[in-house]
C-alpha cells in the first residue's frame, strides 16, 4: 500500500499551488469610490453646492472620515486646499475661500458636500474632492469643474475668472 507523503515531488506543488489560491481568494480588496458631477454651472453672486459622495466597504463614523477639497484654477497645475473635514469641518481662514465655503455633507450619510458662498468668476477652474474611511483610504476621488456665469439679457454666458486671464 503507498501512503501519500509531503516529500512526494508530484504532490507537494499542487498543495502550494491550491493553498495559493484558497489564500488569495479570502483576501478581500477594498478601495473607497467617490463620485461627483463633472461639471457644474453656477450664477454669479449665487451659492453652489458641489456635491460629492462615496461608498465604503467599512463601517463609517465621523472619527473614521477624513475629506479634502482642493482648487485648481483653470490652466493652472498648482493646487489650494479650500476646506478639509475630520470630524468637524476646518474651513480656510485665509485667501480667496475665507469666509465663502461651509459643510453640507454628512459623512454617515457618506455625504462629502461643500458649498461655495457668492459664487464669483475667480471661483471657475477645478475642485478636487478626495475622501478616506480608514482603514479604507486607497481609491479614486472626485473633480468637478466649475463655471460661473452672468446673466446678459435672456441669454447665460460663461465669464472667465481672473485667474485664467
Amino acid at each position: 500500500m503507498h501512503l501519500w507523503r509531503f516529500s512526494d515531488k508530484k504532490i507537494l506543488p499542487w498543495l502550494i499551488i491550491c493553498l495559493f489560491f484558497v489564500l488569495i481568494s479570502e483576501i478581500e480588496v477594498s478601495a473607497i469610490e467617490v463620485h461627483t458631477p463633472s461639471e457644474v454651472v453656477a450664477v454669479n453672486g449665487s451659492d453652489v453646492k458641489l456635491s460629492c459622495t462615496f461608498k465604503s466597504t467599512q463601517p463609517v463614523s465621523d472619527q473614521s472620515v477624513t475629506v479634502t477639497w482642493n482648487y485648481r484654477p483653470p490652466n493652472s497645475q498648482a493646487e489650494t486646499s479650500v476646506f478639509y473635514y475630520q470630524g468637524t469641518p476646518y474651513p480656510q481662514e485665509q485667501g480667496l475661500f475665507k469666509g465663502r465655503v461651509v459643510w453640507s455633507g454628512n459623512v454617515v450619510k457618506r455625504d462629502a458636500s461643500i458649498t461655495l458662498l457668492k459664487v464669483s468668476p475667480t471661483f471657475n477652474g477645478t475642485y478636487t474632492c478626495q475622501v478616506k474611511n480608514r482603514p479604507d483610504v486607497l481609491g479614486n476621488h472626485g473633480e468637478i469643474d466649475l463655471k460661473s456665469l452672468y446673466r446678459r439679457s435672456e441669454s447665460w454666458e460663461p465669464r472667465l475668472g481672473a485667474a485664467a486671464l
